[in-house]
């Protein structure tokens, strides 16, 4: 079972299997131009466009920016930007690593 906000949900064997393809595909990739080809293949721009405000939702609250003012610059729903906090105060982790190695580089 899988978390989804407060939801569970049940993942196949079979669903699990692709999500782990799915993730050695991602790591397989080189650079940003490869990145950029296999997402542009994978995903609409609109789910490109919400993953990429989804990280930048995850920067600013983790450099303090408020509610108020992440919405305004970005766009973003208070429910997104709350499910976003949430992720990075109770998740697994993920925002909080891809954000240090942002700052590294």
């Amino acid at each position: 079972m899988a978390a989804r906000g407060r939801q569970y949900i049940m993942i196949t064997d079979k669903e699990k299997k692709n999500m782990q393809q799915f993730y050695r595909a991602v790591l397989a990739l080189e650079n940003e131009e490869e990145c950029r080809r296999f997402f542009d293949d994978v995903a609409t721009i609109k789910e490109l466009i919400d993953l990429s405000a989804r990280l930048e939702v995850a920067c600013m609250l983790d450099s303090g920016a408020v509610f108020s003012e992440i919405s305004r610059e970005t766009g973003a729903s208070s429910a997104t930007i709350s499910r976003v906090n949430k992720c990075l105060t109770y998740g697994e982790g993920g925002y909080k690593t891809v954000i240090d190695r942002i700052k590294e580089n």
